[in-house]
């Protein structure tokens, strides 16, 4: 065992993190066969680890900050992640026989849950914190950003690809008076969506986004492209470019990544985003060539690390109601969860990308929207 231990200790030279040291981002071991387990199994190793308790931290997103931003995640890698990346190659982990599986494991998890830890709109994507002060404000500012840059209008028909529990949706029908549609595969935001917009020109339907073929004035797409996949990149952007008028306008609002990579992390993987994997800029401009032309992009990565701690402190506060249905495991794989990803924001590991297309350009040019 002492040889795994040196090992990772040699791993952590670079990274200002200590086994057992006294700072909030220094790793507390209860269990010496986490040495071995991580060395063996990588991100998925730590991440279960921590689930079974053979270590703790008092911040992970500073721990996370501390680990990314020297790149230790390329030094440690697993037959498992080895093994995702050959699976990512030869299956369409994204097909739409099993389109539905990230809405039966991750969204269906319980609206009381995202109920406790969103926004009042349950806008599950990054907040726009330019002039906000808090999660409310910052999800608002964000949403009103989305139909200014597409210059939406009354009336006009807007679809939103992946939209959640409808926050976009419901904001553009209610403040812009839109005629809006949505669709999701999560059963329990489709039933939500349609108690929730009721009297409002609100549509909401349970289907996979290569399902769709009608026009529509603007298309959003809000945090959905992460679960798209290598392989379909290109037929979500034909399904977009179908989709949309001539003179409309597609915004697309994803997390990203800064290189290449096919395959899911192999702890997100199974238990929080299954088969999702983040795009890279390389990944969106190879998809929309000869579909579209890029008119803005907006980098606010940053934003996602406030969004992540404010849904984090929202989530601890109410565990004491969480508590009556969902597992002590489930609150420390939740809390990972949320805090690994600020942590990896604040690294600068993960972005956020705003981008706007047309499909012919836009006459005179596009006046970018902050």
């Amino acid at each position: 065992m002492a040889k795994f231990r040196e090992r990772i200790n040699d791993l952590l030279t670079s990274t200002d993190v200590e086994i057992n040291g006294s700072r909030d981002w220094d790793i507390q071991v209860h269990d010496d066969r986490f040495y071995k387990r991580v060395l063996a199994d990588g991100s998925l190793g730590l991440g279960e680890s921590y689930m079974e308790k053979w270590w703790d931290v008092a911040a992970i997103d500073q721990l996370f900050y501390k680990l990314l931003i020297t790149d230790i995640e390329h030094k440690v890698k697993s037959n498992k992640y080895i093994w995702a990346a050959l699976q990512s190659k030869l299956f369409n982990l994204q097909s739409i026989r099993r389109a539905f599986h990230v809405g039966e494991q991750h969204y269906d998890t319980g609206n009381d849950l995202f109920t406790c830890m969103l926004d009042k709109r349950l806008t599950y994507t990054c907040g726009y914190w330019k002039n906000a002060t808090n999660l409310d404000q910052a999800q608002e500012d964000k949403l009103d950003l989305v139909c200014r840059k597409i210059g939406l209008q009354e009336n006009q028909r807007v679809l939103d690809i992946g939209c959640g529990w409808g926050s976009f949706i419901k904001f553009a029908a209610e403040r812009y008076g839109a005629q809006a549609v949505g669709v999701t595969v999560s059963k329990e935001q489709a039933e939500f969506v349609r108690k929730d917009c009721a009297g409002l020109a609100v549509d909401v339907r349970l289907q996979d986004y290569r399902e769709l073929n009608e026009k529509f004035d603007h298309i959003i797409s809000l945090g959905m492209f992460e679960h798209v996949g290598p392989k379909n990149h290109k037929t979500y952007m034909q399904v977009a470019s179908r989709c949309l008028k001539d003179e409309g306008l597609f915004l697309l609002h994803t997390i990203g990544s800064n290189y290449t990579r096919h395959n899911p992390d192999p702890w997100f993987n199974k238990y929080i985003f299954p088969n999702g994997v983040l795009p890279s800029m390389k990944d969106i401009s190879t998809a929309y060539e000869r579909e579209f032309i890029l008119e803005d992009l907006h980098s606010f990565g940053h934003d996602y690390d406030k969004t992540l701690v404010a849904w984090f402190e929202n989530f601890d506060t109410g565990w004491k109601h969480l508590c009556k249905k969902y597992s002590e495991d489930f609150y420390r794989m939740w809390k990972y969860y949320l805090l690994c990803c600020a942590g990896a924001f604040r690294a600068r590991d993960l972005q956020l990308w705003q981008l706007v297309f047309s499909k012919n350009g836009v006459v005179g040019g596009y006046n970018s929207v902050r």
